[in-house]
């Protein structure tokens, strides 16, 4: 092996450890503890997106609605719905409740399942913070189609205090 070579491997290697401690500091950062206790009927029905982190699936899409259905076989159906350049979009998924309380496995595609942390709600069930285990997953969801500017601010509060980043959410009404 020659010397140029050594080098470029040398640096890739570097490249890749500090791309991984990287990865696993944001990872340590993130508080992705659930709510303790989840009334998973109460949750079920009709939410609007108050505001979310920007991700390819959702990318353009205004007047978001989620809507979930539990299913007597104890699985989730999931209707996410909104508009993307005038016209009306719509995705179907499924959920099923993991075994810790306020976590949710959900899948919009085949069987691949992705955690979906109920991890704030208020005490009225108004509104729900959620989250991913990745830092890019975020959504402020309410029953209502708006929500009073403090009851926002406090819940972009609860989100930064786990460490997403709440500067990139991407407001409904924008």
């Amino acid at each position: 092996m020659n010397k140029n070579t050594k080098k470029t491997m040398l640096l890739a290697l570097a490249m890749l450890i500090f791309a991984l401690t990287a990865y696993a500091e944001s990872r340590k950062q993130l508080n992705t503890t659930t709510v303790t206790n989840l009334d998973l009927q109460k949750f079920m029905g009709r939410w609007y997106e108050i505001a979310r982190l920007d991700n390819r699936f959702e990318r353009g899409m205004t007047d978001v609605v989620a809507e979930y259905t539990l299913l007597n076989d104890g699985t989730i159906r999931i209707v996410n719905s909104g508009m993307r350049d005038g016209k009306y979009h719509q995705t179907v998924g499924r959920g099923k409740v993991s075994s810790e309380v306020g976590r949710l496995r959900v899948s919009f595609f085949m069987f691949f399942y992705s955690d979906y942390n109920i991890l704030e709600m208020a005490q009225d069930g108004q509104w729900v913070l959620v989250g991913g285990n990745s830092p890019k997953y975020l959504w402020i969801l309410s029953r209502e189609k708006q929500l009073p500017a403090d009851v926002i601010n406090h819940i972009i509060g609860l989100a930064r205090g786990r460490g997403y980043d709440t500067n990139a959410l991407i407001f409904s009404a924008e």
